[in-house]
């Protein structure tokens, strides 16, 4: 298995980098896996001087160790990461080197600190987007800390074990061989926790804000931005910087740039909010608001922050079923992001929840995985565009039923079939399948605010033509609100919208 000339080159680029050398400590086989692997790597010695093979005994094989002379990082990779997982092996090598990770130096410290043993292992698939933040944050951990130490599992290569483990989606965490996680998490998300990061007090301690911003996706980062700029003392508490973005995969109509990826996009949202002077308080979530002498926001911890004026950019998710079975297999067969583990259901049947544009695209894009794809749609015609209908429609493997309720998705430890209810006829069906993907919507983050902010019926937050909400003070932007459209540069444009409108209620107040 050859890398191809452009990956070639940017590897030959990155190796440049390494500070030290680095020992790979290799277990293979005669399997295919293991040859592409040893490609892989007789590539890699053939591209740097620094780095060297040895072949040693390893937990699983086929896998790899990525170590300094005479230390063991903990650094595992099982499988061969390329795909999605490529850009972890390259920071692997570099931070093993000895060049430093892109890492807050109080996420550092608090990293350091962490006493006792902890190995963890991820269940990766190489088409996942989600996965490699989770296991470059763990690579993180693992160079920082002795006490821990990381293997990333493709799932595709280690079928068997995944299977055997109940992995039915990625990324999919287990710590001393529990299960401890699933889907993206930041590496403040895992050392939160693991205990770490700022306590409640730490938090209510801080002096008031002119500006709160609550929410980290396209709209909190932009407005936080335009507050700085204007010299305003600015706050932004979000659970995860990015918010939905990083769920997105390919941005083709984010304007100027023709082409990227959510995670990538989140990273420089980010980046340029880190560029001013802006408090970030990350993997907080909000619990209440209340006007008094403040704008008063309560964390879910109890800490309270307060401010002269807030934004609120809370986003959305994706909207639940609300029907049994659909909580109790969350991640044992239900999903809902077919990029990260539609490779999970290769030769597996599945269904499709949702007949608009999200919906089909999940059904097309998994009728060249699984064995049968089964499209179900509340209404009595698909709301998808009708090229996308025409594709589906040319597909062998897929099957659409239309004007069926969906009742249960069943299952013992696993989901093992849905059951629908005929809208015309009101006759009840069962599908037997093994996963069960929801597609069906939005729906507004913001069932914290109660009755204190002016929603609609939908849940969404009224503004006025300046982001302004009925409470003086209190602004709002994004997929969080009332727009029409809820697109990434809609939400930037509002979230300066929202900013703006907040510094002249300052100047004018």
């Amino acid at each position: 298995m050859a890398l191809d000339k452009e990956i070639k080159e940017q590897l030959k680029q990155y190796l440049q980098l390494l500070e030290g050398d680095v020992l790979i400590k290799v277990s293979a086989g005669s399997d295919s896996v293991s040859q592409d692997m040893l490609a892989l790597l007789d590539e890699l010695v053939g591209m740097s001087s620094r780095i060297s093979v040895e072949k040693a005994e390893l937990e699983r094989t086929p896998s790899f160790s990525v170590n300094r002379p005479g230390e063991d990082t903990g650094i595992v990779f099982a499988g061969v990461p390329l795909g999605h997982e490529f850009t972890s092996l390259v920071l692997a090598l570099l931070q093993v080197s000895g060049r430093a990770p892109k890492v807050d130096q109080q996420v550092i410290d608090d990293i350091k600190a962490i006493h006792g043993e902890y190995r963890f292992e991820t269940f990766v698939s190489l088409s996942c987007h989600n996965c490699p933040d989770v296991v470059q944050a763990l690579n993180v951990m693992s160079v920082l800390n002795p006490g821990i130490s990381h293997t990333m599992i493709d799932g595709a290569a280690f079928k068997q074990e995944a299977e055997s483990r109940d992995v039915m989606a990625v990324p999919s965490v287990f710590l001393n061989g529990e299960f401890f996680g699933g889907g993206r998490m930041s590496i403040e998300e895992i050392v939160a926790k693991l205990g770490g990061g700022p306590s409640a007090s730490e938090l209510s301690d801080k002096e008031p804000f002119d500006v709160l911003v609550v929410g980290g996706g396209p709209a909190g980062a932009s407005a936080a931005i335009y507050a700085a700029r204007k010299g305003l003392r600015t706050g932004i508490v979000a659970e995860r910087f990015g918010g939905q973005v990083m769920d997105t995969v390919g941005i083709e109509n984010f304007i100027s740039v023709k082409y990227t990826e959510g995670p990538k996009l989140a990273a420089s949202l980010e980046e340029h909010v880190k560029e001013y002077n802006v408090d970030i308080m990350k993997l907080q979530r909000a619990k209440s608001l209340a006007k008094k002498d403040w704008i008063e926001v309560e964390l879910e911890n109890d800490a309270v922050l307060r401010s002269k004026t807030v934004i609120i950019s809370t986003g959305a998710r994706w909207r639940n079923v609300g029907v049994p079975g659909e909580a109790e297999f969350k991640n044992k067969g239900v999903a809902y992001c077919p990029h990260c583990d539609g490779p999970l259901y290769a030769g597996k049947r599945v269904a499709v929840i949702g007949g608009g544009n999200s919906g089909i695209e999940a059904a097309i894009d998994l009728a060249g995985i699984a064995s049968h794809v089964t499209v179900i749609e509340f209404a009595s015609e698909l709301k998808a565009d009708a090229v996308l209908q025409d594709r589906l429609y040319s597909l062998p493997n897929t099957t659409v039923i239309k004007n069926a309720q969906t009742k249960e998705i069943t299952g013992t430890d696993k989901v093992n079939g849905i059951t629908y209810i005929d809208r015309e006829s009101g006759s009840e069906h069962h599908v037997e399948l093994e996963g069960v993907f929801v597609q069906i919507g939005l729906v507004p983050n913001t069932e914290w605010l109660g009755d204190t902010v002016e929603r609609t019926r939908m849940g969404e937050i009224v503004i006025d033509n300046r982001g302004a909400t009925n409470v003086p003070g209190v602004f709002a932007a994004g997929d969080c609100t009332n727009s029409p459209y809820k697109q990434i540069i809609i939400s930037m444009g509002s979230g300066a919208t929202a900013s703006l409108g907040a510094f002249d209620y300052l100047i004018r107040n």
